[in-house]
């Protein structure tokens, strides 16, 4: 027999929900707090599912938030059991979204029937925010249920998303803010030619190697107390036509900025397009811009202080407060001045073959997300 918040996580992971699938795992969340007195809402975008729960009409309110959707699982011969039949293991649950993230949405649930069942009349309110758009676009997700809330004029007071934010062990590490991320596809375009005449045709890539190089090695920025140095990664580089006798007519460039308060998209993307510019001596080139999130950092109050003492008091590790890692729905939540914090399972194997979660640390991280409800809500 496993705990209820395995059993739970069992079921949500035995469904097929690679991003903006759901598989139905908001309509199993959706029952169970509907026997809770949780007013059930679904609020679909395009092909995402997107459910919105609210016990209760009074504030404070607390949302706990997260994501049914999964990555894609790669190489079925890659993983030691398929990835959509969880599979229990020397204390470990193995299955796609185990870590990223239907547990910490399993705890959520479990830790809120715990919690209601000894505290039926709480004060304030708890609401779930369950969106199948983090992993993909996150367009249709979160952001829009933010909006839809936002013009109806209902606020949230405190937010807890279930990303996998730990490092080692539950509750070593608590994000309070994340980076923003800054996309680019770069093309740069030359000549075909014969590789014995490099004199008669300018390689593009030659030519376009000592900006990369320059861009990549850059210091950005030196941080602040709250992020990281801004970063500058190439992901792909393609050109050429296969002949190891033809200079390339053209390269094809993706790169990715993780910036912090410390930058602005606009002065990143001027930066880039003033190292470019030597080249349309010689070259056509064309940029294309993607914005994916921009930096926050939550506002630090009786929320915050909470869930760290909670993690201190029931883990006895002193939490690490951070803003490193990619990209999360926190963005949309945050800003909208909701106190949030991300606190989920280690992170180890997210996205990865395998991907597993400890199955005695997701009971404690049930008992941490109960024990946060009973210090605030009682």
């Amino acid at each position: 027999m496993y705990s209820e918040t395995v059993d739970l996580a069992m079921n949500l992971i035995s469904r097929n929900s690679v991003t903006p699938a759901d598989g139905g795992c908001q309509d199993l969340i959706a029952h169970r707090l509907g026997t809770l007195d949780f007013e059930l809402e679904h609020m679909p975008a395009n092909s995402v599912s997107n459910l919105w729960c609210r016990r209760g009409f009074q504030s404070p309110v607390l949302t706990f938030a997260g994501h049914t959707d999964v990555v894609p699982v790669g190489n079925l011969d890659r993983w030691n059991t398929p990835p959509f039949v969880p599979t229990v293991s020397n204390g470990w649950l193995f299955g796609r979204g185990a870590a990223d993230m239907k547990s910490s949405v399993a705890a959520m649930v479990v830790a809120t029937e715990r919690f209601i069942a000894n505290h039926p009349k709480h004060k304030g309110s708890i609401a779930f925010l369950i969106t199948s758009d983090e992993e993909g676009e996150a367009i249709h997700g979160t952001r829009h249920v933010m909006t839809k809330l936002q013009r109806r004029n209902e606020h949230l007071d405190w937010c807890i998303i279930g990303e996998p934010s730990s490092q080692s062990t539950v509750g070593d590490t608590i994000r309070i803010g994340r980076r923003g991320s800054l996309n680019g596809e770069l093309v740069i375009e030359g000549n075909i030619g014969h590789v014995a005449y490099p004199e008669k045709t300018p390689n593009v890539v030659h030519r376009a190697m000592p900006v990369l190089s320059e861009l990549a090695n850059r210091v950005w920025d030196e941080g602040n107390e709250a992020f990281p140095p801004t970063t500058f990664q190439i992901s792909n580089v393609q050109a050429g036509t296969g002949a190891h006798n033809v200079i390339p007519g053209e390269v094809s460039v993706s790169f990715n900025f993780r910036f912090n308060t410390e930058q602005t998209p606009d002065a990143l993307k001027n930066e880039v397009e003033d190292k470019l510019k030597p080249l349309s001596n010689e070259f056509n080139y064309r940029i294309e811009w993607q914005q994916s999130g921009l930096p926050f950092l939550s506002t630090r109050g009786e929320f915050m202080r909470t869930v760290f003492d909670v993690v201190q008091e029931t883990t006895g590790a002193n939490p690490v407060p951070s803003t490193s890692g990619g990209t999360s729905d926190g963005r949309f939540i945050a800003p909208c001045g909701v106190e949030t914090v991300e606190l989920g399972p280690v992170n180890t194997t997210i996205h990865k073959y395998n991907e597993c979660v400890n199955l005695k640390e997701l009971e404690t991280l049930t008992i941490i997300y109960e024990r946060i409800l009973e210090r605030l809500l009682i």
